[in-house]
Order: structure tokens, then C-alpha cells, then sequence
């Protein structure tokens, strides 16, 4: 292992802790693929899990005839397009069913409100400034309600996030330097942010749909183009300023990276650590160069800081491949999946080459330089407009990429992509080591620090110190970046109970506040030894 250090500093007290590191990766090549639909009959451009274990998918309205129909009496009133361009996918049953939009959603955003319902924010021309409901059902007859106007400016390319009194942020866009809220009856003004036109590069952009996470503090952090911002949403003030990522390259779209909020934990601390991952992207004069049939390799990076030190650092690592466009999944263990993307190019039509196949797992719990851990490759190629999101039994749901401006099959180098495929991480590999849930029920109602036993059965010998319970909330994936994806580790009250029969109890602790956890229904898990059960659904208010 080769190492280096790099202290720049600058005129603000911040430095940034530079590490070059060429990985130890664990070649342990686990993981599995299964493919689940060879075609629902749409590109999942935009996916969402809801707690009826239902996944909601829209790509656009504008791409011509898709491959799935309406049923019959469904088509709009003066539609000439009768297919549908959102779908319901029922993950237990493995089926699908269309879904009714009415105006384009193309390149929009979206979160789970707390009863559950997904809000979905903005899209193209008509639908600009449309907000879009849709309310989960047990059977076939829940579809999407349209709310014209519903938004104060419109939004494509935006980000949304949960806030901890259920309403949602709706941040930036395509020329749209501000922030608002939804629903309006506490706030219905639109906010300028002038962080978002200093990160906009002229022509290029490389600071749409920017990440946002909401901190331990109540703030939200906000990264767009190569640097980010702590920003007091209610007083509408930037409370720190964050260096530039050392090398200055664009991770936003179009040079489009990823990034997640690492696990929260130690959550009952007096002060909750908080750190952010964003990797891979594309250099500086990517996307102009691709215009030009010039695809200059995808960054190879990952950039790491404590968000909540008074003086924060970014910390470099090397990924064992160059990554643009790609997904990154918290998993139930507190891990990290990178997965999806390419080598080369940018986002946006057909300026992408080299599909990045293999999936890796990132340990943050790991030394720096022994992190990454390569899974076995995929075959589909997932780049423009492909997303994946994480199931309630631990798979990932993976699907989209359609590069082109229409449904595209033949005589291209990467046809529009219609299916759906499942991804099973290394620690699915061996299904008869999970624990499993026996309590508390699925769809149990939580409060605020409330304590609560969590029984699960675990075949083999139980390490004690090896078992963690998490709670994830469902994110809403779309353009390498999934909105609203938290992971907490609950706090223990004393030992792990051995209740005989195989049969285990931990004693646990949910959140304090909605700051921590935003009111919701959440995925939780029992862990041991990474390996997580299934998870059951339960509903924190």
C-alpha cells in the first residue's frame, strides 16, 4: 500500500486532509443476479419502495409509445398516446401494472410524505409546476392524483427532502437558484439561494439535482457542483461553508456522481456525529468533450467528511474503477453499495461508454485504503437513467438506462433498457445465517424515544457483539441520487437475552426526534455479523 498526504491549507480555518491510496480490495467476488421482468414496458428512470412492499416507477411522457398499455377506459380523454409511462411493480408477487400520469414527469423528484403517500415535485413542459399524489393501496385501484400548479416555480432537475415537521423541501432545478416548501399552508413563498447560481457553470450546469441531507442539528447540508453549504432552511442563512473537494471536479449533473449521509450512530449522544460520502463524477470539461465524441474517463474518487467538526476534512480515497452515473445504496449492515454507471463520458443523451458492471461495497467502518470489496459483475448495461433501491428483504432493485431521447432498441450501442433485475449482496449468499424477525409486527406504530424488545430467531452460534438493529428509511431514486436515504443504528439497553429455542431479544431504543428521524415508516433490521434479516416495516411518529 502506497500512501500519501497532502496538507492545502487555505484562508479559511479549514484544512483538507488529502489521502492517496491505491485499495486493498477484498476480490471476495460475492453477490448474485437475478433477472426478475425481461420488460414492464418502461424505463425505470424514477423508482420509489412503499411500505406495501410495492415499487412505483415513471420515466417520462415524452418519449413516444411505451411498451405498456393502459387498460382499457383508463386512456385520458383527448390522449393520443393510450400507453402508460408509470408503472406499480409488486415485489412479492414479481407482477407489474400501469399507472396514469397525465403530464410529463421527466427528470422530476419526489419523497414519501408520513402517512406514507408519495409526493412527487415538478417534470417537463406541462408538468413543470405539477405535484403529483399517490396514495398506496392493498389492491389494483390506487392511482396518480394531479395537482396543476401546485408549485410555486417550476422545478426539473430538483431535489426533495423530508423535514422533521413532514413537510418537504423542494431544492433547485434548471435555472432555479431557490428553494420552497410542500404542502404550502405553513410557508407558500420561494426562497432564493444564491449558493446554487455560484455553483453553476456557465452552459454546462454541474449543479443540478444537488444533495441534500438533513443533519443532527436540524440543517440541511447541500452539495452541489464541487462544494457544499449548512443551510438554516428556516431563517433562510448559511451557517458553514465547506471547502471545495480537493481537485475541484464537478460531482453534480452533469458530471454526475453520488452521495449518501453515512449511518447515524451513537444516536443518544450529546452530539451526534454526522459524515457524508460522495463518489465518483466526471472531470472538469467532461461533458463539452463528450459532446465532441471525446469521452475522458469518470473519476475514480471518493471524498469523505464529518460534516458536524467545527473544522471539517475531506478525506480522498481511490475506488477500484472509475465511476459516473452510479447508485450508492445504504445497505441494512451500515454498508455502502456502488453500482450502475460508466467508466467514461457524462450523463445526458448518448455521451456515456463503458459500462461500470461490477458492483462494490464500501465498509466505512474499515481502515482507510481496505474499504472496497468487489461483488460479481452484472451484464446489463445500467447508465443514463437507471436507478436501484434497496428491498425490504435486502436486495437491490435495479432497473432503467435509456440514453437516448426515445425508446431506442436497435442499431445503437446501448438500447433503451426495459427490465427489472434484482441484486443480492454478498451477505444474501448464504440465506440460512440471517436472523428473523419474530417481534414486533410488521407495520408497528413507534414514538419518539420509546423502548421496545425486538425478538428475532439466529441459527448457529449468536455473537452478542456482533448484533445491531438499523432503521432505513425508503429513498426515492432517480438520476444517481437517492433522496431522503438515511440509515440510524438503535441504541441497546443492556445485554443481548438468550430466550432458548435459538430464540434472541434485544432491547432497543427508537430516535429522539424527528430531526434524527423525520416521521415515517422505516425498514427495521436485525444484523449479525453483517448479515441482516428481512426487514419488517414500522411507523415512528
Amino acid at each position: 500500500m502506497k500512501q500519501s498526504l497532502i496538507i492545502v491549507s487555505f484562508f479559511f480555518p479549514i484544512t483538507i486532509f488529502i489521502s492517496t491510496l491505491l485499495p486493498s480490495l477484498t476480490n471476495a467476488a460475492g453477490g448474485k443476479w437475478q433477472l426478475l421482468q425481461p420488460s414492464i414496458g418502461i424505463s425505470a428512470m424514477h423508482m420509489q419502495l412503499l411500505n406495501n412492499d410495492r415499487v412505483v416507477v415513471f420515466d417520462r411522457t415524452d418519449f413516444g409509445l411505451s411498451n405498456l398499455s393502459l387498460p382499457a377506459g383508463k386512456c385520458p380523454k383527448g390522449f393520443k398516446d393510450c400507453t402508460a409511462h408509470s408503472a406499480e411493480y409488486d415485489v412479492a408477487a414479481n407482477t407489474f401494472r400501469p399507472l396514469t400520469v397525465l403530464t410529463d414527469v421527466w427528470c422530476s423528484s419526489g419523497a414519501l410524505a408520513p402517512d406514507g403517500t408519495l409526493i412527487q415535485t415538478g417534470g417537463f413542459n406541462k408538468g413543470e409546476r405539477r405535484v403529483r399524489v399517490f396514495k398506496p393501496c392493498g389492491g389494483t385501484n390506487c392511482d396518480w392524483q394531479e395537482i396543476n400548479l401546485g408549485l410555486g416555480v417550476r422545478r426539473w432537475y430538483g431535489t426533495n427532502h423530508i423535514l422533521p415537521d413532514g413537510r418537504q423541501i423542494i431544492i433547485g432545478g434548471r435555472r432555479q437558484f431557490n428553494y420552497e416548501f410542500y404542502p404550502k399552508a405553513k410557508d407558500n413563498k420561494v426562497h432564493d439561494l444564491p449558493f446554487l447560481a455560484q455553483t453553476s457553470d456557465p452552459r454546462i450546469e454541474n449543479n443540478l439535482y444537488p444533495f441534500v441531507f438533513l443533519t443532527v442539528d436540524g440543517n440541511l447540508f447541500v452539495y452541489a457542483n464541487n462544494r457544499a453549504i449548512l443551510l438554516d432552511y428556516v431563517r433562510n442563512q448559511v451557517v458553514k461553508t465547506y471547502p471545495q473537494i480537493p481537485g475541484g471536479d464537478p460531482r453534480s449533473y452533469p458530471s454526475t456522481g453520488s452521495a449518501v449521509l453515512l449511518p447515524l450512530k451513537n444516536i443518544q449522544a450529546r452530539n451526534v456525529e454526522a459524515e457524508v460520502l460522495v463518489c465518483g463524477g466526471a472531470p472538469k470539461g467532461s461533458f463539452t468533450q463528450a459532446l465532441r465524441e471525446n469521452f475522458i474517463p469518470a473519476l475514480n474518487t471518493c471524498a469523505r467528511i464529518k460534516i458536524t467538526d467545527p473544522k471539517p476534512n475531506w478525506v480522498m480515497e481511490t475506488m477500484p474503477s472509475a465511476r459516473v452515473m452510479g447508485d450508492m445504496i445504504l445497505l441494512p449492515n451500515g454498508n455502502v453499495l456502488l453500482i450502475n454507471g460508466a467508466g467514461a463520458g457524462t450523463a445526458a443523451w448518448e455521451l456515456s461508454r463503458n459500462p461500470n458492471f461490477t458492483p462494490v461495497i464500501y465498509r466505512p467502518g474499515n481502515k482507510i485504503g481496505s474499504r472496497f470489496e468487489l461483488q460479481n459483475p452484472a451484464t446489463i448495461p445500467r447508465l443514463y437513467h437507471s436507478t436501484a433501491v434497496l428491498l425490504r428483504d435486502g436486495r437491490i432493485l435495479v432497473g432503467g438506462s435509456n440514453p437516448h431521447p426515445g425508446y431506442n432498441f436497435t442499431g445503437v450501442l446501448f438500447p433503451t433498457e426495459l427490465s427489472l433485475e434484482a441484486f443480492s449482496p454478498s451477505y444474501l449468499d448464504n440465506p440460512n445465517l440471517r436472523p428473523r424477525i419474530v417481534l414486533p409486527a410488521s407495520q408497528t406504530k413507534l414514538k419518539y424515544s420509546q423502548k421496545f424488545a425486538v425478538r428475532f430467531r439466529q441459527t448457529g452460534t449468536l455473537d452478542p457483539n456482533s448484533v445491531s438493529t438499523t432503521m432505513v428509511f425508503p429513498s426515492f431514486a432517480t438520476h444517481s441520487f437517492s433522496m431522503n436515504q438515511r440509515l440510524l443504528v438503535l441504541p441497546t439497553t443492556g445485554p443481548v437475552k438468550n430466550l432458548g429455542k435459538s430464540t434472541y431479544q434485544v432491547d432497543v431504543t427508537t430516535p429522539g426526534s424527528g430531526i434524527l428521524a423525520p416521521s415515517g415508516h422505516y425498514l427495521l433490521f436485525v444484523v449479525h455479523r453483517e448479515i441482516p434479516s428481512q426487514g419488517i416495516w414500522v411507523f415512528i411518529n
